[in-house]
């Protein structure tokens, strides 16, 4: 065999012990990132479950706020026709006590 022929041997055999090296370090990612799938899904799901809790929590505190200012609203507005009724009613009162007043005089 001559050198060139013993360099090209050289070079593929490093070059296979290269890539023979690289595969199994690749292998070897591969295997610990699928052990550790399982946990890195299930802390995934549990971060996606507790935003959906949060944001149901957010969206039903929006929605009481809502209904307690159409309540609120609702109730000023009663409480407002019913002082509107008791100052007509007062007027007329003091309308009432006038006229008793100048026919007592």
């Amino acid at each position: 065999m001559t050198n060139s022929d013993y360099l090209l041997k050289a070079v593929i055999k490093k070059v296979t012990e290269k890539l023979n090296f690289i595969l199994v370090e690749k292998i070897e990612e591969a295997t610990n990132i699928a052990q550790d799938a399982p946990e890195i899904l299930k802390k995934e799901f549990d971060s996606f479950k507790e935003s959906i809790i949060e944001e149901a929590i957010r969206m039903e505190k929006a929605e009481n706020i809502q209904e307690n200012e159409t309540t609120n609203t609702y109730q000023n507005s009663k409480i407002k026709k019913a002082l509107n009724e008791i100052e007509g009613i007062n007027k007329q009162i003091d309308l009432f006590n006038k006229k008793i007043n100048n026919q007592i005089q």
